[in-house]
């Protein structure tokens, strides 16, 4: 397994940086293109970048027509392409260019990958339009039947390349004179559509390309690619705009990237193009399992890039999580050729460059905010109809605190009373005061169960738990487990005897946060239920729920004014009894804040990340170097950074938590999915044994220093 060389390191923590670049075209000059090209190359290197790609015939300029046919210019374009190799020698980077070049007696248009000096492979545009304004067959041959190598002449390098390693694993003429650069008087390098070019130090990084069009068509070469391994996939493009196009090229590359699970590197040409009856808007973009990473400003006035940070471990661990990507594989059987090199990326601090949730659950912009929330509402509503009139319209019975959980279900609950025709009166809310009850939260829950029209009783807990204690013999100031599990117990018994007694169902409160923590005592309703609506919502998406449902005009004005009340109320389980005055207990001072929390939940459920990486990445969102401008919808007094120290600390506890409750949700009652990867259920998502234990997850924890 890899260790980790620098925590500080994007490189060490799994990520590649790769850049979309888009030029300055001179019109059918090689040799100045070759100059703009150097110099781009150069400026985004320094960056740290492992891939940088250019557009389609960048080297001459795609759209100069019969000038592609001339000698001149397609003898300009090699020696301009030589120009290229040798003037990046130095530089890490795996470079992609455009460019006219021949084999045997055709043309073909192609994308070139250097490395070091060397031409690592050339890869021939698979398919060619000829349609609209579009007639490359008059000049190209379309590679997509191509395979073996290709002559690109005489080479003489003006030094020579030390250090570097590059071979074609699966060619077996590589081996025999016919690699990169084997030949005493002429470069002969692999030639085709089936070229993955693969780290060998970064074996996550496997880089396929394919040209413009080739994207285009129902089955491009890069998901045949993909289906062979290849994690970054590569699209140079010159692509001519038009009204709507932008759009498709989006669609496209957002879909390639989501359905090969793999990223996407796209960039079309811009300045310099001819405009003779075309129009040129130099797009780039870089996606990433369907995520966009980065873009440019289209129509640029300089040559400009996208550069981003893609995720290599994230790919690699959702290809391992969907089977069925593997099995497409194995039915296609894609045959594709592999070219090593030794990357050697900086292993120093080079910062991030991808667009990071400080709330994965809870998206920053608005609109997707607000289309999330309607959706986990109805998800939960059209749930719980579906349970009750399947099981033939029982009454629901929530025990309601005041606090945001037993809120959102009651608020769930009456929805879907309101959607099958029922009264609200079927729906039975408690509120059962124990030891550490306010009189502000037990206000709250009164005034919410008759604003929305339910049946509502208070049945007062202590004098049972009264008896209980002093039946155990254990004193009534010992404020320990036993005394608030007590407590939490006899809630849990009260609602399900009245579920019996009056035909109903207990309905659950527990959230997902509280569940991945193991925050609920084992048998009671946080935990317990007959059905659970909020088993799905994480407790930083919670009070956004509430929110929209105010936003969203289903309840009057009364229950508007109580929902606000609740949201401006701390989190606490209000089980210990603290003098007036006193902040109450806390929940977030005991198990840590809610926010790193669900940080951490997101990547270890969704996506599978070690422990070190989820400190990683919220070291560069969470502390004060990283915090940045806040989301003008997240409440004032929970704009908090965390130090790196705060963040291992917490991280350990989620850890500990985690493995060690796992047994309590080997009993999760029936609840509906909400988020993607977000489930605890045994059914669902997540399986574990009930006795593993946190030793390999806090070992990779070890790694991570208390700070920069």
């Amino acid at each position: 397994m890899r260790s980790i060389m620098n925590f500080s390191s994007l490189y060490d923590q799994g990520f590649a940086r790769v850049a979309a670049a888009t030029s300055n075209t001179a019109i059918a000059d090689p040799a100045t293109n070759a100059t703009r090209v150097i110099e781009h190359a150069r400026r985004i290197a320094a960056t740290g970048a492992s891939v940088i790609a250019f557009p389609e015939l960048c080297l001459t300029g795609y759209a100069i027509d019969d000038l592609l046919l001339q000698d001149t210019v397609l003898d300009a374009a090699l020696d301009a392409l030589h120009t290229v190799a040798d003037a990046t020698r130095d530089l890490a980077a795996l470079i992609i260019v455009g460019a006219p070049l021949r084999n045997g007696s055709r043309l073909f248009n192609c994308a070139v990958v250097l490395h070091h000096g060397d031409v690592l492979g050339v890869v021939p545009k698979s398919y060619l339009p000829t349609y609209r304004e579009f007639y490359e067959r008059r000049h190209f041959a379309d590679g997509a039947d191509q395979g073996g190598v290709i002559d690109l002449g005489a080479h003489h390098p003006a030094t020579e390349n030390v250090g570097t390693d590059h071979r074609d694993a699966n060619d077996p003429g590589a081996q025999a004179g016919e690699g990169p650069g084997d030949a005493a008087d002429h470069l002969v390098v692999p030639f085709g559509p089936d070229l993955i070019f693969r780290a060998d130090d970064l074996p996550d990084l496997a880089v396929h390309v394919e040209v413009c069009e080739d994207v285009w068509v129902p089955v491009p070469p890069s998901s045949l690619a993909a289906l062979g391994g290849a994690t970054v996939l590569v699209n140079i493009s010159s692509s001519p705009i038009t009204v709507g196009k932008a759009e498709q090229r989006h669609l496209l590359c957002r879909s390639t990237s989501s359905r090969n699970l793999a990223a996407y590197v796209y960039c079309a040409a811009g300045l310099g193009e001819p405009t003779t009856d075309l129009s040129w808007d130099g797009q780039t973009m870089i996606y990433e399992n369907g995520r966009l990473l980065a873009e440019t400003e289209r129509f640029p006035t300089t040559p400009g890039e996208s550069i981003a940070d893609i995720d290599l471990d994230l790919l690699r661990q959702e290809r391992l999580r969907e089977g069925t990507f593997d099995d497409n594989a194995r039915h296609e059987r894609p045959a594709m050729r592999t070219i090593g090199f030794t990357l050697h990326p900086p292993r120093s601090d080079l910062g991030l460059r991808r667009p990071l949730e400080r709330f994965p659950f809870v998206p920053s912009d608005p609109a997707r905010l607000n289309q999330d929330c309607y959706e986990a509402y109805n998800i939960q509503v059209s749930a719980l109809s579906q349970r009750l009139a399947a099981i033939g319209g029982a009454k629901v019975v929530i025990g309601i605190s005041g606090g945001l959980d037993s809120t959102q279900a009651l608020l769930v609950a009456a929805r879907a009373m309101d959607l099958a025709g029922r009264p609200r009166t079927d729906i039975l809310t408690f509120t059962m005061p124990g030891f550490a009850t306010s009189a502000h939260t037990r206000n709250n829950a009164v005034e919410l169960s008759q604003a929305l029209g339910t049946t509502f009783e208070t049945l007062d807990i202590r004098p049972a738990a009264e008896q209980m204690l002093s039946d155990l013999g254990h004193p009534l100031d010992d404020y320990d487990v036993t005394y608030e599990n007590v407590q939490a117990g006899l809630r849990t018994d009260y609602l399900f005897r009245i579920a019996n007694q009056r035909g109903g169902i207990v309905l659950g409160t527990g959230d997902l946060s509280e569940l991945a923590l193991g925050w609920a005592t084992y048998g009671v309703g946080d935990q317990m239920s007959h059905y659970a609506v909020n088993c799905g919502v994480p407790k930083t998406l919670m009070q956004h729920l509430i929110r929209w449902v105010i936003a969203s005009g289903q309840f009057d004005d009364r229950v508007g004014r109580v929902l606000q009340s609740i949201l401006d109320t701390e989190i606490s389980p209000e089980l210990i009894p603290v003098a007036e005055g006193a902040k109450p207990q806390s929940t977030q001072d005991t198990i840590g804040p809610y926010a790193l929390h669900d940080f951490a939940l997101y990547y270890w459920l969704r996506h599978g990340l070690r422990p070190s990486k989820i400190a990683f990445l919220a070291s560069h969102i969470w502390t004060d170097a990283g915090l940045g401008e806040w989301p003008a919808n997240f409440p004032a007094d929970e704009r908090i950074a965390y130090s790196l120290a705060d963040i291992k600390k917490w991280l350990t506890v989620f850890c500990k938590r985690f493995m060690a409750n796992q047994f309590k949700r080997t009993a999760i009652p029936n609840g509906p999915k909400v988020m993607a990867g977000g489930s605890l259920s045994p059914r669902g998502d997540w399986r574990s044994p009930s006795d593993g234990n946190a030793r390999a997850w806090l070992a990779d924890l070890g790694k991570v220093p208390d700070q920069h």
